[in-house]
Formats: C-alpha cells, sequence, structure tokens
C-alpha cells in the first residue's frame, strides 16, 4: 500500500501568531485518517495570510515535498485578508472548478452565507491543491462532499494510490475494461 504525503496549510494570521490554537488544520487530519487506510505523512503549516508566504509554501509543498495532496483551510472568503484563492490559482497549472462549485453546492444546504465562499482546487507541480473553509465542521462537509473524486485525481496525474476505508467514505473510480 502506497504511503500518501499530505500537506495541510492553515491560513490564519491569529493562529500563525499563537493567539490561538488551530484546530481547523487537525480537523483535516483527523478527517484524512478517517478516510484512508494508507499510511499518511503529513506537512503541517500554519502560515499567516499573506498572499506571498502561501504561494510559496504550496509550491513547496508541491515541488520540494512530493506532496500527493494539499489541503488549506482559511482564507476564501471576501475580506480582504482572504487570498488564499489567489495564491492556490497562481502557483497552480490546471484548475478544477468543480471542487469549488460542489463544495459551495454542499455547504448552502447548512449556511445561505456559503455564496461568499471562494474555495476552488487545481493542480500544481503534480499534487493535487483543495481550498476549504475555516470552521472544522464545514471542513468535514466539505470534504465529504469532494472526496469521492480525489483519488481517482491523484490517479490521473501519477500520485499514490489512495485507498479509501469504504465502511467511512465511498469513493469513485471508473471500472477499467
Amino acid at each position: 500500500m502506497d504511503i500518501i504525503k499530505i500537506g495541510v496549510v492553515t491560513t490564519s494570521d491569529r493562529a500563525s501568531q499563537g493567539i490561538y490554537e488551530d484546530i481547523s488544520g487537525v480537523a483535516i487530519m483527523d478527517t484524512m485518517k478517517a478516510y484512508l487506510k494508507n499510511e499518511c505523512l503529513y506537512e503541517y503549516r500554519c502560515i499567516p495570510d499573506e498572499q506571498s508566504i502561501i504561494e510559496a509554501t504550496l509550491i513547496e509543498l508541491a515541488r520540494d515535498k512530493n506532496c500527493d495532496l494539499i489541503v488549506t483551510t482559511g482564507g476564501t472568503g471576501p475580506a480582504p485578508r482572504d487570498v488564499t484563492t489567489e495564491a492556490t490559482e497562481n502557483v497552480c497549472q490546471k484548475l478544477l472548478p468543480g471542487f469549488g462549485e460542489q463544495m459551495r453546492a454542499v455547504s448552502l444546504q447548512y449556511v445561505p452565507t456559503a455564496i461568499l465562499s471562494r474555495q476552488t482546487a487545481g493542480i500544481c507541480d503534480g499534487a493535487l491543491i483543495i481550498n476549504l473553509p475555516g470552521k472544522p465542521k464545514s471542513i468535514r462537509e466539505c470534504l465529504d462532499a469532494v472526496f469521492p473524486a480525489v483519488p481517482y485525481c491523484i490517479d490521473l496525474i501519477g500520485g499514490g494510490y489512495m485507498e479509501a476505508d469504504e465502511a467511512v467514505i465511498k469513493v469513485f473510480r471508473p471500472k477499467s475494461k
């Protein structure tokens, strides 16, 4: 079974300064542990809401750390300091807007302010990057919505073979002929 490298990036001025604990990054890792049967190696970063730092971190995790998947939390709203979406779009060679569309559609079932979310996803140097909201409850809702497509996407871009715990989440891979 492949070892999966997962980058986890929390973008938050206050969490990066230690003003409060980063529970969102932990929520991502807990969710991945529940989903995947693979051994996972996590590259965790808690950084300020600075676009240049976010871009450099995403590139480092994709190119230098060879992550299969990079999941960000925070910085996807309309506030002036919310620049994770711009950073992701700047470093990706291909954007996958369906991820953001699906996450917003699911989130709208819970809160009308989901239309303010600018989550996206894309491919950066062989890694799939997915932007998530900042609240742990929303993180799980969004991951539950899009993760069924993640392992096949990772297959298509040449990453490690992800094996999901089907009792927790059902993933989709086309049947081979």
